[in-house]
């Protein structure tokens, strides 16, 4: 083989696998995007059952894992509380009252910015 043989091989993986490179990095936000999805919905359910058994809805997401003070009919610990931040290690915003309802849950997606298109933008739950 020549030199300009090898350069040329060379450049020719170097090229494929900064496709592979780019396509994977891509995939793992677009499964923390899912994932936080799954997760701000799973949250939720879990509100709702602490809304059912105490009577109200939480303070703050921390009482699902404690209980407050004043409820006696708590039966919790409902959640973790690793389970309040999104699968990029910020924490989920609990909002209450919602902007379509008693409560909202919200992750900021990947950019941890408000609102963003794609992987970027906003879940909100429900």
């Amino acid at each position: 083989m020549s030199l300009l043989e090898l350069v040329v091989v060379i450049v020719l993986i170097g090229g494929v696998l900064a496709v592979v490179g780019s396509r994977l990095i891509g995939g793992k936000d677009r499964a923390n995007f899912n994932l936080a999805k799954t997760q701000l919905q799973t949250l939720s359910g879990k509100i709702e059952q602490y809304e059912m058994d105490v009577g109200g809805l939480p303070e703050a997401l921390d009482n699902l894992a404690t209980a407050p003070g004043n409820s006696p009919n708590w039966l919790g610990p409902y959640a973790k509380a690793s389970e309040f931040n999104d699968p990029w290690g910020r924490p989920i915003e609990y909002r209450r009252p919602g902007q379509n309802g008693p409560f909202e849950l919200v992750s900021l997606g990947a950019d941890g910015q408000p609102g963003g298109d794609s992987v970027n933008q906003d879940i909100r739950v429900p």
